[in-house]
């Protein structure tokens, strides 16, 4: 068997040893090289558009605690309201998402134009949606639903060709050794817990363990909670190498490692691990060379269900949210919320068909496109490139002067250049003059949201790993 040089000597040996062997990798580092690095991270850059989804017992609350609607987001209520373990313990009991659809959920985000979906395997509330041989807070003992949900979804993605990601929790308000000691401050970013490193040896790690060897090739690994005092850059990064030791093709996320700066979520300067940045709820004024990241973002207030919750996005904004995301080199990671009973809401899926249809007609100037190589221009839209290609994603007609588009001339640009409108295939009238090109375009366009132009190119210019 031939394995990736980037798995350390040690990792390879102790493979053929038992599970508690294994965990004498911690003290290893991960290092691989700029080329290994690449090729690993080829698909996320090229998938650019992914699904999050929220669901857990917090959706059984559906934001409402004894009568009465708890601000804050959804998945939090535990912590908002100050619910005691054992109170907790029995919406577990109510948690039946019995028509839980796996195979409807990914069709739904494939047909969305999304490439993959991180799940909140085990959230906040320590609550697991697989069956965990670690502990019994989880689907399959502490619900009357009985079932592994995530092996559903798991097998539903590999039918789908969708890949799957799993959000994991550092953070657990359930667990003894880690902050349930601190209701009703679950969420104490300065509180101590003498046992934590109990918790990672016993629960944390074991259950990384379930996750990485049952349930298939798992392309993210999606860290949150790292901000708790107990946990340490040191723990992040054994944390890594371990799971890196079961599939050394992951990608994972900042969040598992101490770097990340708060919401704007890349990293400030050091050795951290992780692959990614995460802002969340935002999108980065300019773009980040040489970061990869990805803005993770709600369509209403709330991640997880939450039923008062109607503060919807537009389709329109959604879609000049990926536009704007991918323009800046980024990928967007746009959730759902489903219901306790196992529904992706109906303004979700409403909104979610409109960017599916959009992608259909202008995929192509978001999947495996790079960075805008020009500024935000002065009218209303955004730029993506390839290597052939400059794409230029009109959101309003430009009124003056007379329609006329103009951009930056870009290197590749010949007289054999072209601009198409990818929805129609209409061909626009083009001219340069020093150093700027002009496109004429419709007095009418095909997509008030959206226009896509494709100006052709030839010099490959902008092809960047």
């Amino acid at each position: 068997m031939k394995y990736p040089s980037r798995i350390p000597v040690l990792i390879i040996m102790l493979a053929f040893f038992s599970s508690p062997l294994l965990a004498f990798a911690e003290g290893l580092t991960w290092k691989e090289s700029p080329e290994e690095r690449t090729q690993r991270m080829a698909w996320f850059k090229e998938a650019r558009f992914g699904m999050f989804i929220h669901w857990g017992v917090y959706s059984e609350l559906a934001g409402t605690y004894k009568g009465a609607q708890i601000p804050g987001i959804g998945e939090w209520i535990m912590q908002s309201a100050a619910i005691p373990v054992e109170e907790y313990e029995g919406y577990a009991e109510l948690f039946n998402p019995k028509f839980f659809d796996a195979d409807e959920w990914v069709r739904i985000a494939k047909n969305a134009g999304m490439k993959y979906i991180v799940i909140t395997a085990k959230h906040h509330d320590g609550f697991a949606l697989w069956d965990s041989k670690v502990s019994d807070w989880d689907i399959m003992n502490a619900s009357p639903y009985g079932r592994d949900l995530l092996k559903e979804l798991a097998e539903a993605c590999r039918r789908h060709e969708i890949r799957l990601g799993i959000y994991y929790s550092i953070m657990d308000w359930h667990h003894p050794d880690a902050q349930a000691a601190f209701y009703p401050s679950y969420n104490s970013r300065t509180l101590s817990n003498p046992n934590f490193r109990r918790y990672i040896d016993s629960k944390m790690k074991p259950q990384l363990r379930e996750l990485l060897t049952e349930y298939g090739d798992i392309g993210i690994l999606w860290f949150d909670g790292e901000w708790v005092a107990d946990y340490t850059t040191e723990m992040g990064k054994e944390i890594d190498a371990y799971i890196r030791s079961l599939q050394p093709e992951i990608i994972v996320n900042n969040r598992v490692d101490k770097g990340r700066q708060g919401m704007a979520g890349i990293n400030r300067e050091g050795e951290f691990a992780g692959d990614y940045g995460t802002p969340e709820q935002e999108i980065p004024d300019t773009g980040l060379e040489g970061v990869d990241w990805e803005s993770c973002m709600t369509m209403n207030d709330s991640w997880g269900w939450k039923s008062n919750d109607t503060n919807w996005k537009s389709s329109e904004e959604l879609i000049r949210n990926l536009v704007d995301i991918v323009s800046k080199g980024g990928n967007y990671l746009l959730n759902v919320g489903p219901t306790p009973e196992g529904y992706i809401p109906r303004p979700s899926i409403e909104r979610l068909q409109v960017i599916g249809e959009w992608l259909k007609v202008n995929g192509e100037a978001i999947y495996g496109t790079q960075a805008s190589p020009f500024k935000q221009p002065d009218w209303n839209g955004r730029y993506t490139a390839t290597e052939d290609a400059l794409y230029a994603i009109v959101f309003e007609r430009p009124v003056w002067p007379d329609g006329w588009l103009n951009i930056p001339q870009p290197d590749g640009f010949s007289s054999q250049s072209k601009a198409i409108l990818l929805a129609t295939g209409e061909e626009l009238k083009m001219t340069s003059n020093q150093g700027t090109v002009y496109i004429n375009v419709p007095d009418v366009l095909p997509d008030p949201t959206a226009s896509v132009i494709k100006i052709t190119l030839y010099l490959g210019h902008y092809c960047h790993s």
